[in-house]
């Protein structure tokens, strides 16, 4: 008999290989679904046991532990997060940031601090508003709206799994399954990834129902899951989360005691 554990999901597209029937493989789990920046809140809070946050989230507190070998990573181009320029990298003052996530802003202000030592002004671009919204001389754009680039006076672009790849000759982890301290979670822990290994066994399956649901084309959602996104969290995904810990450190978004235990 297993204790009723609380656990945190995502309901975006990436995300919905790692839950693949998760409540089958873990009748025990009483399962909700939010914003990723509200699971890390409610897992911060005690609200939830487990949660399947942004790694920059993870960052924030030294006794959170990941569970399991089930994560959203790149391991080259990812294509919905992307970095649209008005003008040459090297020349971006202006930064207008999607609020949709912590991560994605991290990196982006890693590469070009360290691909051109720029430090650019930062400024809000809500959800909600497009990349012609904005006078910025860049736009960070995650989701749907980057796999969708808008028209306009755009001159060049980065997909932020490809550079950062290129960089750092490492993956990209953006998510993970975390617990907070004193969770016994042994059990949880191979549902998590028989839930993800059902799910990239079905991404056909996966993409034919959520490709209308994301406004894509079948064949692009499936390309998506299969082709963009990697689901294990190895020994070299581990050695590139810390790369990036360490430099989300230096720019003040994480805490210097941060772990990638």
């Amino acid at each position: 008999m297993h204790a009723r554990i609380k656990v945190g999901a995502v309901s975006y597209l990436n995300t919905k290989p790692l839950v693949y029937r998760l409540d089958e493989f873990a009748p025990y789990a009483d399962i909700s679904y939010d914003l990723p920046s509200r699971l890390a809140d409610q897992l911060a809070s005690g609200e939830l046991d487990v949660a399947l946050i942004p790694s920059v989230e993870y960052f924030q507190d030294p006794n959170y532990e990941i569970v399991s070998n089930a994560c959203i990573g790149c391991r080259g181009p990812v294509l919905s997060v992307k970095l649209l320029t008005r003008v040459p990298f090297d020349q971006i003052q202006t930064l207008a940031l999607d609020e949709g996530s912590r991560t994605s802003v991290a990196l982006v202000r890693i590469l070009l601090q360290q691909r051109f030592g720029l430090t650019p002004q930062l400024e809000s671009l809500p959800i909600g508003a497009g990349a012609n919204d904005t006078a910025a001389d860049a736009v960070l754009l995650i989701g749907d709206r980057a796999i969708h680039p808008p028209q306009g006076d755009f001159v060049d672009a980065w997909d932020l799994g490809d550079q950062w790849c290129r960089w750092s000759e490492l993956p990209f982890v953006f998510a993970m399954w975390v617990a907070r301290a004193g969770v016994d979670t042994s059990s949880l822990c191979s549902a998590l990834e028989e839930a993800r290994d059902a799910g990239v066994a079905h991404l056909n399956a996966i993409a034919a129902k959520e490709a209308a649901v994301a406004g894509l084309h079948e064949s692009v959602c499936l390309s998506y899951l299969r082709d963009n996104l990697y689901f294990y969290l190895g020994s070299r995904e581990r050695n590139g989360l810390e790369l990036f810990r360490q430099h989300a450190v230096a720019l003040g978004m994480a805490p210097v005691d941060a772990s990638c235990s």
